[in-house]
């Protein structure tokens, strides 16, 4: 078996070590052994490692990700929950588009300035209607 000490695993999934230490504290992954003071881990842990970076930016906590490991360390993935995340991501996007289409419309408009744009101040009025509060939560998928 190919064992990788922690410089190894930091380089090839592009973290600190001090990230790694902290994900085997929280119990994320775990080393296999040390090699004097350097820890050392299987391979496979650099799967495990595409698998976190993975879910972090689909916006899962640590904790959340945590869950997401079965006692053998291989995934184990609610379909409902990643359909609802989905959802939540899709519903991000076309938040998302509509920001960038509003900057944009912004950037380019020829009003002399932009409290005197009627689409700039319909904007305006739109977010402040849109406060986090008042969001409402996703709908959970039932797929």
């Amino acid at each position: 078996m190919k064992i990788l000490d922690i410089a190894d695993i930091a380089s090839g999934a592009g973290l600190p070590p001090s990230t790694l230490r902290y994900y085997e504290e929280i119990g994320l992954i775990s080393s296999i052994g040390r090699h004097g003071l350097r820890r050392q881990y299987e391979p496979e842990t650099l799967m495990k490692l595409s698998l976190i970076a993975l879910g972090k930016a689909a916006g899962y906590s640590l904790q959340e990700i945590a869950g997401m490991f079965g006692k053998s360390g291989e995934p184990v993935l609610s379909r409902p929950d990643l359909h609802a995340r989905a959802d939540q991501l899709e519903q991000q996007i076309h938040e998302l588009t509509v920001l960038k289409n509003a900057i944009r419309h912004v950037a380019d408009c020829p009003a002399p300035s932009h409290m005197e744009c009627p689409t700039f101040r319909r904007l305006i009025r739109l977010a402040g209607k849109r406060s986090p509060a008042k969001r409402k939560p996703p709908r959970r998928s039932g797929r």
